[in-house]
């Protein structure tokens, strides 16, 4: 079937991720269509790991009841589905009314792209017509890669290329009219109560939620709207402040797709061309650091698109060795902002508070997990930390640099309240007398650090240590052609399963329509592994570690070959077109072209010999 619009197609609009009717390809799409049935499919047992917290199912519901009323009013209905198979749930739409299309846009997570695929791959076999669009991201992560058709793996070479690739300023406008669909079956219809996304149990919480927040695509565009013309010129001096208004809070509405990242993006490049004309320095800088963060979220996404194992298995692959420390009561201190360092645990407050925290608070309480606790990261993996591995911010340092005056940690830590700004983030060092006049008593009242940080900087390097001295064991293991497998010891404790999906052998891409969502193929294991020069070792102040993301040109994730459309037909692609099609691996050889950098054992002893002697020089110059 052809991919343009049919004077007689009855389409659905499945919606996820992408509640709005304004700049949405898939319900632009559809629209043009005789009849359009738009549904949300709510699938508990299909979102596995990924399930919403508590904030994102409050948000969830209440922008869910925005985008109704905005249908109703197009003449058209939105109808809820609570089910335990999507499939199964689109194949009761489809017969209850005759519809010969099905159109979404895409999700790049590895378990979305498995379920869409294979949910493709049976709605083709019951010759139902699927389109696919672009509908979250400024470019599909299968469009961007270097010059060897490899995938970037630092964010500058990624974004610099973004930024040289043109990208079409088109913005979809909303439907007039929208033509609904005689359901001539029967449907299990749910209200938006009945989808269950809100207990009684949370309903006390979440009425505060509605103080900070106004989910619906129609509030997305008016917080877009407010910041860029209030609040973007002054974003560079103001975005590392951890107070206030100091980003654009647009975030849970990208998330949830109520405002396109397209608009987001054009709205502020607009912006920028008028401050160029007039020659306002700091405006051009604002919006050219806020595109950047734009960039980070389409990267995140890039990522996870090329390297599908990310959430299971760490990136750099050195880490599996590493001895983490899987101890309930420190994660649960840290969960509830009870650490004893200020910054962290204000942070961790305003997130249950609020559902959301700044990127750089974000950045300061995923390290302080990883680093200072040695927590397993899948415990935390949803607060990524990307600086080095061997390096430990101080909290104390990163609470005068970013909330200077305190007043972030006064607002979320009550209990630090009438801390003098000298104290305020490191309340432990101050005078009896001070903490008495401002009420603290530490270990009652506020806890007293979790760890000090000598002992975290310590335990850190005896953890490195050791990741080294077991990945040598394990790789002179293999060399003696002993097999080793190794696990990190978060396994014994799993806060939440992970599913396990291995590659399948397809004979071909199958065809449906030229509107589609390509997966990442794999690279054949027989065809060799990449030649990979070691990056250079600087030598800093603080010991030298696995730096990875430091060398992208000689390490990186190799394309294989090209992406397979799910859709596409494979006569349209390259002959290099791989017949394996996307399951999320179970594990990765240093034969697929995905290990980023690996050192042999004579490279971790030298390490390990580097560190103890720049350790006794230092000591020696008292350092």
């Amino acid at each position: 079937m052809s991919s343009s619009s049919c004077s007689s197609c009855k389409t659905i609009v499945w919606f996820r991720r992408d509640l709005r009717i304004d700049d949405n390809p898939a319900l632009a799409a559809a629209a043009k269509d005789k009849g359009v049935f738009p549904v949300y499919i709510w699938c508990p047992k299909e979102e596995e790991q990924f399930y919403p917290g508590r904030v994102s199912r409050w948000w969830l519901k209440q922008s869910l009841a925005h985008l109704e009323q905005s249908l109703n009013s197009l003449g058209s209905e939105l109808v809820l589905i609570k089910t335990h198979s999507t499939l199964s749930a689109l194949l009761d739409c489809i017969n209850s009314t005759s519809a010969t299309k099905v159109v979404f846009n895409h999700l790049y997570d590895p378990v979305s792209l498995v379920r869409d695929h294979n949910i493709k791959e049976k709605l083709a076999e019951a010759g139902i017509s699927v389109q696919s669009y672009n509908g979250d991201l400024l470019y599909e992560p299968w469009e961007i890669y270097d010059e060897k058709g490899q995938a970037f793996t630092t964010f500058d070479t990624y974004w610099d290329k973004c930024l040289n690739v043109q990208m079409q300023p088109v913005s979809l406008l909303p439907p007039w009219r929208l033509l609904p669909v005689e359901v001539t079956g029967t449907i299990e219809r749910y209200s938006i109560e009945d989808l269950g996304l809100e207990n009684e149990t949370e309903k006390a919480s979440n009425a505060l939620l509605g103080r900070a927040w106004s989910p619906g695509w129609g509030n997305a565009d008016k917080a877009l709207t407010e910041f860029i013309e209030q609040n973007l010129f002054d974003y560079s001096r103001s975005r590392l402040m951890v107070g206030g208004n100091s980003t654009s809070l647009l975030s849970p509405y990208l998330h949830f797709g109520e405002v396109s990242v397209r608009k987001v993006f054009q709205s502020a490049r607009m912006k920028q061309l008028i401050w160029r004309r007039e020659h306002k320095a700091q405006g051009e800088e604002s919006v050219t650091l806020f595109l950047k963060a734009i960039g980070l979220r389409e990267y995140s996404r890039y990522l996870t698109f090329n390297f599908p194992f990310t959430h299971e298995r760490p990136l750099l692959s050195n880490l599996k060795y590493f001895p983490w420390n899987a101890d309930e009561n420190r994660f649960k201190a840290w969960r509830q902002g009870r650490t004893g360092y200020p910054l962290v645990d204000a942070g961790m407050r305003e997130l249950w508070a609020t559902g959301w925290i700044h990127n750089r608070i974000r950045v300061i309480v995923s390290s302080f997990a990883v680093k200072f606790l040695l927590l397993p990261w899948r415990w935390g993996m949803n607060l990524p930390d990307g600086h080095e591995l061997e390096r430990l911010d101080s909290p104390q340092i990163q609470g005068a640099k970013f909330d200077p005056e305190g007043e972030y940690v006064r607002q979320w830590l009550p209990e630090l309240a009438r801390m003098p700004t000298e104290w305020i983030h490191h309340p432990w060092d101050a005078p009896l007398t001070v903490l008495k006049a401002a009420g603290v008593e530490l270990g009652l009242n506020y806890p007293k650090p979790v760890i000090d940080m000598d002992t975290a900087r310590e335990h850190l390097r005896e953890a490195i240590f050791k990741m080294w001295e077991t990945e040598a064991a394990a790789k002179a293991a293999t060399s003696d052609g002993m097999s080793e497998e190794v696990f990190d010891n978060s396994d014994r404790i799993e806060m939440s399963p992970i599913p396990k999906v291995i590659l399948k052998e397809k004979s071909s891409c199958p065809t449906y329509s030229s509107n589609d969502q390509r997966v990442p193929s794999f690279q054949n294991g027989n065809n060799g592994s990449l030649h990979r020069k070691r990056a250079k070792l600087v030598e800093e102040e603080r010991w030298p570690a696995n730096k990875p993301n430091n060398h992208d040109k000689q390490a990186g994730t190799s394309r294989g070959e090209d992406s397979c459309s799910t859709a596409e037909s494979s006569a349209s692609k390259r002959q290099s077109t791989s017949r394996m099609s996307f399951s999320v691996p179970q594990s990765c050889s240093s034969s697929d072209g995905r290990l980023l950098q690996e050192y042999d054992s004579s490279d971790t002893k030298r390490l390990m010999q580097e560190k103890i002697n720049m350790e006794q020089t230092s000591s020696k110059n008292g350092k």
